[in-house]
């Protein structure tokens, strides 16, 4: 049998990506541990899935931290290997029509927040950080910090849509409402930009006239179950060979 790889998983909701790869280790469908699940959101319902199945939890409350550097943030709040303007030059998903000001309060907020989870990440020996529902923007400091080898990316997403169509956060709705006939999901790897880092794998499923987003969104879910675990499993190949 094949070593098994050891994973991280960060969420932001429900986490039923989460149970699906919970699921596909605990039946050694893939050759994968998960050693913990972090959120950005306290008490959801991700965090006792992981917890049912003894995996370490942590919370990293982003809402908290961003409230409080609403009332100013000082070079001390900010981690010790910030820079700005490396930060600022990669940064590709802060959206051009916001100002200066606007720019540096996010980079500078996002960081002190994936300070907090660097911190808890790298108390584990982790191959690979899978982001299973995890609804924020991370920034180049945070990425840098696990793709630490040029060409070996080590963060894989999961988005609702057949990339390089319809990324953002509404993937099914975008496909719904542009009238496809054909819906999917993706799994890729992060880079600097929206969702546009190599895709590792793809699955489609036919749309009717006569089916709702609902119906959509449920038929993506399904498909999304299956494939989260393969392209794990082929990641986990790759590292065997």
């Amino acid at each position: 049998m094949a070593e098994k790889i050891n994973i991280g998983a960060l969420i932001s909701g429900g986490g039923t990506n989460l149970q699906a790869i919970i699921d596909a280790c605990q039946n050694n469908k893939i050759d994968a541990h998960i050693l913990f699940t972090g959120s950005d959101t306290p008490a959801v319902k991700g965090l006792e899935r992981a917890q049912r199945a003894n995996i370490d939890t942590f919370v990293v409350d982003y809402s908290k931290i961003i409230e409080s550097c609403k009332k100013g943030i000082n070079d001390a709040d900010l981690p010790a290997d910030f820079n700005m303007e490396e930060i600022m030059s990669k940064q590709q998903l802060v959206e051009t029509s916001a100002s200066k000001e606007q720019r540096v309060f996010f980079l500078k907020t996002r960081a002190i927040a994936e300070r907090k989870l660097l911190d808890k990440i790298f108390s584990y020996d982790m191959d690979l950080l899978v982001l299973a529902g995890f609804m924020r923007v991370l920034t180049p400091y945070f990425i840098d910090r696990i793709n630490t080898k040029p060409g070996k990316y080590r963060i894989m997403n999961i988005h609702p849509a057949l990339l390089p169509s319809f990324p953002g956060t509404d993937g099914y709705g975008d496909t719904f409402r542009y009238g496809c006939k054909v819906g999917g999901c993706t799994v890729h790897y992060i880079d600097y930009g929206e969702d546009t880092g190599p895709i590792i794998g793809q699955k489609a499923f036919e749309i009717k006239e006569t089916e709702t987003l609902d119906d959509i969104k449920g038929k993506g879910l399904k498909k999304e179950w299956v494939l989260y675990p393969e392209c794990i499993q082929k990641f986990a190949d790759a590292m065997n060979k």
